[in-house]
């Protein structure tokens, strides 16, 4: 379990991997278990882009997203890489789905355990929708409009694509077999 707590409620992560698909990514969640006891989330683990190439962590939301707040705030070290931070209505997201996910890149600088801990604000309105997958969305993705109070899962995924739906590159994803390190110390509204 997440030792973080959101809108009240505590958020408690699983993984979701690109094995739902035939991949050989992992996130380790012992790692993630281990960190709970301490001050920072840990989504860590390996890429393998042979036949996948995404790791991802979701917690369900208990509580809304307060109608007020106008985004998220992430206090976090990272490893250099692009991240995607998730938002979507409970058991959204995906190829089939009626509803999209909401997704935002949180790009990261390589931090050491001697750096500062770095901070990003996420407005809502940069969250763009998402149904994942590779291909062409069969859906007309200007007709979704993000409503906070109906979403119901909050995730953390490391993927190829960016939530543009461009290409992740080299420089900010890497290639073949790699791990990866995103430390959250904390995350909440603005």
């Amino acid at each position: 379990p997440s030792p973080f707590t959101l809108n009240n409620a505590k958020l408690l992560f699983s993984r979701l991997d690109d094995g739902v698909m035939g991949g050989k990514s992992i996130t380790n969640m012992d790692q993630a278990q281990a960190a709970a006891a301490g001050a920072a989330l840990l989504f860590a683990g390996t890429i393998n882009t042979d036949g996948g190439g995404f790791a991802s962590i979701r917690s369900p939301l208990e509580n809304s997203l307060p109608k007020d707040a106008k985004g998220l705030k992430l206090k976090y070290k990272g490893d250099g890489k692009t991240y995607k931070v998730l938002l979507s209505k409970k058991g959204a997201g995906g190829p089939f789905a009626k509803d999209p996910s909401w997704q935002a890149d949180l790009a990261t600088t390589k931090s050491s355990d001697d750096d500062a801990i770095s901070e990003a604000i996420l407005p809502y309105e940069s969250f763009v929708p998402s149904f994942g997958g590779g291909g062409k969305s069969r859906h007309d993705m200007s007709s979704f409009v993000f409503h906070q109070e109906e979403m119901g899962q909050m995730g953390l995924m490391l993927s190829l694509k960016l939530s543009c739906g461009k290409s992740n590159p080299v420089e900010t994803y890497g290639e073949g077999i790699f791990d990866f390190k995103l430390e959250i110390h904390e995350i909440d509204f603005v």
